[in-house]
């Protein structure tokens, strides 16, 4: 894998940040005075961010909000996940194994996701994972984000990779659509937060498991040293 350049999204993918990110949303509708809404309940609205997840939480309770107001619980919402990054969060199963392979093998690694980097960076040192990632960029780092292709490509740019030689792993559509959009091979999980299943946006993989993304990726290495040859054509 020397050479190659593995994205990852954040939550959902390499952590269920899922239980943190319901506490933050509780918290805010504590100060509206509404009852907690269950975490099964937020895990929708996770890769569309923390405004997705306020409005969506409020509208459970029937509610809507201005522009303003969904701004002010935005600001409410970030100081106190801030505060509580990582307090129930956790790694998937065979996560760091997986990292500790990858880059044993040669690969360079990088994490591409729509959460503000400030809060992906603290999430993963935190959880003392960031020292495995040569880039990390987020919704705010690019000055564009997922489906964007550019967030995709800029990132890998940031970690000295080419898009050819280059692989993302994300679980949700925006994912398979932002690799799709920037002609480099996905790989979904399906463990992630996806309402729908991951198959049905047409990923080139899907794992159940990290200890089956090596062989994955090795399916598309293979492929890229085969059309690299001579005489090779594509079809």
């Amino acid at each position: 894998m020397q050479g190659w350049t593995i994205v990852f999204d954040l939550d959902g993918t390499l952590i269920d940040t899922a239980p943190d990110l319901a506490e933050a949303t509780n918290h805010v509708l504590a100060t509206l005075g509404l009852d907690r809404i269950n975490e099964l309940e937020i895990r929708p609205f996770v890769g569309h961010g923390a405004l997705a997840m306020i409005e969506g939480a409020v509208k459970a309770h029937g509610r809507k909000l201005s522009e303003r107001e969904l701004h002010d619980l935005f600001e409410v919402f970030i100081v106190y996940y801030s505060a509580h990054i990582a307090d129930y969060s956790v790694p998937y199963p065979h996560v760091i194994a997986t990292l500790e392979g990858l880059k044993a093998r040669g690969a360079t690694l990088a994490v591409c996701t729509n959460k503000m980097e400030a809060q992906a960076r603290a999430v993963l040192e935190t959880m003392k994972l960031d020292h495995y990632f040569s880039a990390l960029t987020g919704r705010d780092s690019l000055g564009a984000y997922k489906p964007d292709p550019r967030h995709l490509t800029g990132t890998i740019a940031l970690a000295g990779g080419r898009p050819e030689t280059s692989i993302m792993i994300g679980d949700s559509e925006t994912d398979i659509k932002t690799a799709k959009a920037a002609s480099i091979p996905v790989v979904a999980v399906s463990f992630g937060y996806s309402v729908d299943p991951v198959a049905s946006f047409g990923p080139d993989a899907i794992i159940d498991d990290y200890r089956h993304l090596p062989r994955a990726i090795e399916t598309f290495l293979g492929s890229a040293v085969s059309m690299s040859e001579p005489g090779s054509r594509s079809t």
